[in-house]
């Protein structure tokens, strides 16, 4: 495996948990190897799943000074591969085993001004950077969208601490964000950071390249379990080592060669860093890119993916399998 950065392994208890949206949880943990949190840091955690322990990563929402209190926020997602439910479950003086804050998102002070955009659960890599955005007095603007507002957490202490400089976009008030209108009235030393659903991250980053702006002043994260389809059960063959393993539909690719016993690379295991990609030999389906690590042409190529976060599915579409195959798509891969 390769990293980015220095996974220093920790137990925490859990202090508190409460609803602050419609399936979202806020969770309060007190690590034993506490360490100051920066804004857009994140935690890993092991949770067990059916017998089997594994990873997964929580944007940090906020922390004391000295990291001896960390919270995190987790959506209970109607897909969930069972991770969340695990994390919704949780009760004050539970256990897990987590990491120090680890960072894959920093954010750079000094430039001449900021957007944050946050969509949906995405705002729980924002919350943190505006914060500390206002008390520098920094020139930013906080956008927060939604489909509705229940499923807006940290709203109204937003609004309380940011004003003015916070934009809400609600859709089914109506009030839906424009993509273009957004990027077209950025000026052009703005940074943009941002973190939400793939077809939000997309979409801002056509038009970003389409204004011609400068690509390393769009920062953004993202979560791995936003696809364009639903995700199904597909097959994954490694001809070379002989490897043929079943990808569950709460399960990654990644995950499930693994299990099988594939040494594979790997860092971030959403999508982002692309140490994960694997070549696509043969392909029964159509590939659900669930990356930003490749361009679209890429992505429309089909010749690569990001085992970590990417799967394959029966029918282009994404609804139901071809009338024409029966069974599970498969994708070859060389590794």
């Amino acid at each position: 495996m390769a990293a980015t950065n220095i996974e220093v392994w920790q137990q925490a208890t859990v202090i508190e948990t409460v609803l602050v949206a419609a399936n979202i949880r806020r969770i309060v943990l007190e690590p034993s190897l506490p360490k100051r949190a920066e804004p857009g840091s994140h935690l890993d955690l092991f949770v067990t799943i059916d017998g089997q322990r594994q990873k997964r990563s929580y944007s940090i929402v906020d922390s004391n000074h000295d990291g001896s209190r960390v919270a995190i926020s987790v959506l209970q997602a109607p897909l969930s591969r069972g991770g969340s439910i695990l994390m919704h479950a949780l009760q004050p003086g539970d256990q897990l085993e987590v990491t120090q804050p680890l960072q894959n998102f920093p954010l750079r002070v000094g430039a001449p001004n900021y957007v944050l955009l946050a969509g949906g659960i995405g705002v729980t890599a924002i919350v943190n950077m505006a914060r500390v955005l206002k008390s520098l007095g920094a020139p930013y603007t906080l956008v927060y969208a939604a489909r509705s507002r229940e499923r807006m957490a940290y709203l109204p202490e937003l609004r309380a601490l940011h004003g003015d400089n916070l934009r809400v976009h609600v859709d089914d008030e109506g009030t839906v964000l424009s993509v273009a209108d957004l990027v077209g009235g950025v000026g052009v030393d703005t940074e943009l950071y941002m973190c939400g659903p793939i077809r939000l991250m997309d979409a801002v980053r056509r038009a970003w390249r389409e204004r011609g702006l400068d690509t390393p002043n769009l920062r953004f994260e993202t979560f791995g379990n936003s696809g364009w389809y639903a995700p199904e059960d597909f097959i994954v063959r490694v001809p070379s080592l002989g490897v043929e393993a079943r990808v569950g539909a709460g399960r990654s690719m990644l995950e499930a060669l693994e299990d099988a016993g594939v040494e594979m690379m790997f860092d971030c295991r959403k999508g982002e860093c692309g140490l994960c990609e694997v070549k696509v030999l043969d392909l029964e389906g159509a590939i659900d890119h669930r990356d930003v690590f490749y361009s679209e042409r890429q992505q429309h190529a089909a010749e690569k993916m990001c085992c970590c976060v990417s799967r394959a599915v029966t029918s282009p579409t994404g609804l139901a399998a071809d009338a024409s195959r029966r069974g599970p798509a498969i994708v070859t891969i060389g590794v």
